[in-house]
């Protein structure tokens, strides 16, 4: 049995694409192993594929970095390995110097545009990341990516022709729910520029609904101060991660999902996150960003509401708009979306690539 090894830098329980796509993999009989990292706060994680991780001393910036990236190289040195899966930019250096030293195939997936996150814009580790993505971005047999706005960024910058697979949910048997709880929810990683800010500040205004905010990040305490700030203590809730059978349940309650990156760089501005699609899988409308590719799916299935820009008056008023139409009013387009936009639709264009490997 071939053997492929995939990596990635976060600690692998809440990673539903890399998740997805070690479960289709397994269907053409490679042997997985999935390598991460173990935080102190990480949850137990049994797939049913091989996993490591890995217990570091750093686990933030350049210390960080260099770390994993020399302990991924030693592991991937000493494996048994037929084909590497390269998740992000951060892992790509090891898994390309391994491909080469052992001249075996490397396939490289981009979740995001690394190089242009946030956190980095205009600090020396940009030019890092930005002299890595030009040395290495053409070196993978293929390169895989998550949105058309991404794709078309590497064909311009690099020549690079990548295959786009979404990062749609599996089909789930989902039973639309009417409102039995009253309340909206965000989930995913609590960082600068989610728009997160400007949502607390709107929900002072919004009556009898509370707001669920699932995920931690480097924000979380300028959350909880924010929240003591307007006084909003009994109609927000922090709740941390949950794993993801239990997000999709709390998920399928609520009135609404939340999706409010906003455009402070390329990254987010062609971003297309995975709880964009758990939200209407979970056949709940949403509330969004009005940034093109999130835009783009809201708008074409009629599923919710784009909000104007990213002042509060602005999320309130689509977030009172959505309230006040009920979920009944977005049910039918929610089941049609929920039924075409699926990681079943996507997978057949990850097999053919590693048939071809």
């Amino acid at each position: 049995m071939k053997r492929i090894i995939v990596s990635v830098t976060n600690d692998l329980v809440t990673d539903q694409r890399v998740s997805k796509v070690c479960s289709t993999l397994s269907k053409l009989n490679f042997e997985i192993l999935l390598i991460g990292r173990e935080l102190k706060d990480s949850l137990p994680y049994k797939p049913t594929y091989k996993t490591k991780r890995i217990k570091l001393i750093f686990n933030k910036g350049v210390l960080f970095y260099t770390e994993f990236n020399i302990r991924l190289f030693l592991i991937l040195l000493f494996s048994k390995k037929n084909v590497l899966l390269s998740n992000d930019l951060d892992t790509l250096l090891p898994n390309y110097l391994i491909s080469k030293l052992n001249n075996i195939p490397l396939v490289f997936d981009s979740h995001e545009l690394f190089s242009e996150l946030p956190s980095i814009q205009g600090r020396y580790s940009q030019k890092v990341w930005r002299f890595l993505e030009r040395k290495l971005i053409s070196k993978p047999n293929s390169v895989i990516t998550v949105s058309d706005s991404i794709s078309k960024w590497f064909l311009k910058k690099y020549n690079i022709n990548s295959i786009v697979i979404k990062n749609f949910p599996t089909l789930k048997k989902t039973q639309f729910l009417e409102n039995k709880n009253n309340y909206i929810i965000y989930q995913g990683a609590l960082n600068h520029g989610r728009g997160l800010i400007p949502l607390l500040s709107s929900m002072q205004n919004i009556e009898n609904t509370t707001l669920k905010i699932v995920g931690d990040g480097p924000i979380k305490s300028l959350l909880e101060n924010k929240i003591k700030h307007y006084q909003l203590e009994k109609k927000v809730q922090l709740l941390g991660l949950i794993p993801p059978f239990e997000l999709f349940h709390l998920t399928q309650n609520a009135a609404l999902g939340l999706s409010l990156e906003e455009d402070i760089g390329l990254s987010y501005q062609y971003a297309l996150p995975n709880k964009l699609f758990d939200y209407i899988q979970a056949q709940i409308p949403v509330v969004t960003t009005y940034l093109p590719e999130i835009k783009n799916i809201v708008h074409s299935f009629n599923v919710g509401e784009v909000i104007k820009d990213h002042s509060p008056i602005s999320i309130e008023n689509s977030i009172k708009l959505v309230l006040k139409n009920g979920k009944n009013h977005y049910r039918s387009q929610l089941d049609i979306a929920s039924k075409k936009l699926i990681w079943e639709k996507q997978e057949e264009q990850l097999l053919n690539i590693f048939r071809k490997i």
